[in-house]
C-alpha cells in the first residue's frame, strides 16, 4: 500500500518562483499568495486580481456557448404554446440540482413542466431505452429536454422524435463523432470554450439566454446560484473561468437560501454559514448521492423542489439516514474489493486494477474504486453483475491518464461507456469481462510510465511555522472556494521537531505541537497513527486550517504527510 510518506514532494520550480515574486510586487500580497496564483497559470496582475475578485458581471454572453440560440429559441416557443415540457436528467448531484434549478425557473416562467429521473438499477444512466419508454408512459412529452446526459444518445433520440417529441440536449459529458439529431445539443465541449462548465452550469446559462430574449423583471437569477454551486462543486469539474465566479456567490446565497429543502439539509448535514467547498463535497453532496446510488434520486429531487418547509425537514432526515445505509454498503464493498486487490494485484506488474464481482453494488462502485485508486495510484474500474451477467461499473483515474481516450481503445468488448478523463462509467456483459480486463490493461501498460505510476505531492512553496496565524488564515482565504483546478493550498516547512510526544486521537490521528519562537502551533494529523512516523527532525507537508474550541479561534496546521528531513 502506498502511504502519504512515500509520495514524491515536488516544490515549485524556479521558474514559478520568479513568477510568483514579480506578481507578489504587482499585487502587494504575501508570497505565499502569489505562489499559488503563480501555480494556477496566472502571470499578469490583471487576470490575478481578477481571480481573487470574481464577480457576476464578468460573466460572459450565454449564447457564446454552441446551439445556445436554437435552445432558447425552442423554449420559448414552448412556453408560449403551452406545451408539456419534460425534464429528463441524471440520478446524481449534477443531475438533480439541475432538474431542479431549470423546473424552478421554466415554472416561474408560466411552463408546464415535469421532471423524470431513470432508475439508476433498472433502466441505468442517461436516455435509456426503458427509461424513455417510461418516461412517455408517465409523461407524454411535447418538448423533452435531457439534462447531464444525451450527448452520445443518437438512437434514442431518433427514437424520441419518432414518437412526436423535440429534444434539447443540455450536457456537458465527452462527445462521440457521431451527434444525435436534435433541436439543439447544447455542450461547452462542441465548443472552444466553456469545457469547465458542468450541466448546472450550462442550465444556467440558458436561464441567462431567456432572459436575455425576453427580460422578466420577477425572477432574478442570483436566486439560483446557491444550485449552481452546489452542483458544481459536487460533480468535480474545475472551479475555474466563470465557475469560481458562480461558486463563491452560490456559496453566499446558499448561507440565505430561498428553498426550503437546501435550508433542512444544511441542518440535518451540520453546515452552517460561512460555507466552504468543503461543506459541499463532503455534508450536502452525499446525502443528496445517497438516494440516487441506492435507488431512485427521486427524494433528492423532491427535496430540492419542496416549498413545505415540513416536508423538506422530513425528506432531507430520510436522506440522512439512507447515507448512513449508503456508507454501511459502501464499508462492506470496500473491505471485499480491498480482500480482491490484496491478492490479485501486483504493483510491479499491473497498470491498472480492473476488478468486478455478481452483487457488486454499482451505486457506490464510484466511490469505492476512488478509495482503491488513491490507496494503489492505479487507474481503477470496478464492475457488478447481476444474475443475467449485465456488468455495470464505474472507474476513478490517476494524474496524465485518460480513462475515457484508454475505454475508447477497448471499446469493442463494451455495450457502452462514456465520462470524462479522471472518471467513467461502462457496461459489459460478464462474458466479455475477461478479454475487457486484459484490454484494458495491455492499452494502459502501453499508456503510462513510470512517472505517471509514482504518486506525487505537489508543494506551493515553504511556509515556516513562525508565519502561521489567524491573518495569515484570513489572507488565504481569498483564495476559496477551492476544488478541481484550486486545491487548497499545501505547504511546507523543513527540519523541524515536535515538542512533545504525539497524542493519539480517537485510535488513529495524531496531534502534536510544534515550537516557533514563543508561540506554539498545534497540529492535527489525521489517520497519522497508522504509520510508523520517522524519527525528528521532519519535513512536514501541511495545509493551514481554522481551529474554533471553546469559543476561541486559532489557526492550526492539518498535516498532510510527513518525512525525515531531507
Amino acid at each position: 500500500m502506498l502511504s502519504a510518506m512515500e509520495r514524491r514532494w515536488i516544490f515549485p520550480t524556479a521558474e514559478r518562483d520568479q513568477v510568483a515574486r514579480g506578481l507578489g510586487r504587482e499585487l502587494g500580497v504575501p508570497d505565499f499568495l502569489a505562489s499559488v496564483l503563480a501555480r494556477n497559470g496566472f502571470a499578469d496582475a490583471e487576470a490575478a486580481e481578477t481571480f481573487l475578485h470574481p464577480k457576476l458581471r464578468n460573466l460572459s454572453d450565454p449564447f457564446l456557448l454552441p446551439n445556445m440560440a436554437a435552445a432558447a429559441g425552442r423554449v420559448h416557443e414552448a412556453l408560449k404554446r403551452g406545451q408539456r415540457i419534460v425534464l429528463y436528467g441524471d440520478y446524481d448531484v449534477d443531475g438533480v440540482a439541475s432538474l431542479t434549478l431549470l423546473k424552478r425557473i421554466l415554472h416561474a416562467l408560466g411552463g408546464r413542466v415535469e421532471c423524470f429521473l431513470p432508475h439508476r438499477v433498472d433502466e441505468g444512466y442517461g436516455l435509456s431505452t426503458a427509461g424513455v419508454e417510461r418516461c412517455f408512459e408517465e409523461h407524454a412529452p411535447e418538448l423533452l429536454i435531457a439534462v447531464d446526459c444525451g450527448t452520445n444518445s443518437a438512437a434514442e433520440v431518433a427514437a424520441i422524435r419518432r414518437r412526436g417529441a423535440d429534444v434539447i440536449i443540455l450536457d456537458h459529458h465527452e462527445p462521440s463523432k457521431v451527434r444525435p439529431d436534435c433541436t439543439a445539443l447544447v455542450n461547452p465541449k462542441l465548443g472552444s470554450d466553456f469545457h469547465y462548465l458542468c450541466s448546472a452550469g450550462v442550465v444556467f446559462k440558458l436561464a441567462h439566454a431567456l432572459l436575455k430574449q425576453a427580460p422578466d423583471s420577477n425572477l432574478d437569477l442570483k436566486d439560483y446560484l446557491d444550485l449552481v454551486a452546489l452542483a458544481t462543486v459536487a460533480d468535480l469539474v474545475p472551479l475555474v473561468g466563470e465557475n469560481r465566479v458562480l461558486v463563491q456567490r452560490g456559496l453566499q446565497q446558499m448561507a440565505a437560501s430561498r428553498w426550503p429543502g437546501l435550508r433542512a439539509l444544511m441542518t440535518v448535514a451540520g453546515v452552517k454559514p460561512p460555507l466552504h467547498g468543503s461543506d459541499v463535497g463532503f455534508r450536502l453532496g452525499p446525502r443528496i448521492n445517497a438516494s440516487g446510488r441506492l435507488g431512485t434520486a427521486r427524494e433528492s429531487l423532491s427535496l430540492l423542489l419542496s416549498d413545505n418547509a415540513e416536508e423538506a425537514v422530513r425528506l432531507a432526515e430520510s436522506l440522512d439516514r439512507q447515507n448512513r445505509d449508503r456508507q454501511s454498503v459502501e464499508r462492506l464493498l470496500n473491505q471485499e474489493v480491498g480482500n480482491w486487490v490484496e491478492k490479485n494485484f501486483d504493483p510491479t506488474r499491473d497498470a491498472s486494477i480492473v476488478a468486478g464481482q455478481r452483487d457488486w453494488h454499482h451505486g457506490v462502485l464510484g466511490i469505492v474504486a476512488a478509495r482503491i485508486m488513491r490507496r494503489h495510484h492505479r487507474p481503477t474500474l470496478l464492475i457488478g453483475f447481476d444474475g443475467e451477467g449485465r456488468g455495470k461499473g464505474s472507474g476513478r483515474s490517476i494524474e496524465g491518464f485518460s480513462l475515457v481516450e484508454t475505454l475508447g481503445l477497448c471499446a469493442e468488448h463494451l455495450e457502452k461507456f462514456g465520462g470524462h478523463e479522471m472518471a467513467a462509467g461502462v457496461t459489459v456483459q460478464e462474458d466479455r469481462f475477461e478479454d475487457f480486463r486484459l484490454s484494458f490493461e495491455a492499452a494502459a501498460r502501453a499508456r503510462v510510465n513510470d512517472d505517471i505510476l509514482t504518486p506525487k505531492l505537489r508543494l506551493d512553496g515553504e511556509l515556516p511555522i513562525a508565519d502561521i496565524s489567524l491573518s495569515l488564515l484570513e489572507t488565504q482565504e481569498m483564495l476559496e472556494p477551492y476544488g478541481m483546478a484550486n486545491p487548497q493550498p499545501v505547504y511546507a516547512a523543513r527540519g523541524i521537531s515536535p515538542s512533545d510526544t504525539p497524542r493519539v486521537l480517537k485510535e488513529k490521528h495524531l496531534r502534536f505541537d510544534f515550537q516557533a519562537g514563543r508561540r506554539r502551533v498545534t497540529a492535527i494529523f489525521f489517520s497519522g497513527a497508522e504509520n510508523e512516523l520517522p524519527r525528528p527532525p521532519w519535513d512536514v507537508a501541511f495545509t493551514v486550517e481554522r481551529n474554533e474550541f471553546n469559543g476561541r479561534v486559532d489557526a492550526q496546521m492539518q498535516v498532510v504527510a510527513i518525512r525525515s528531513a531531507a
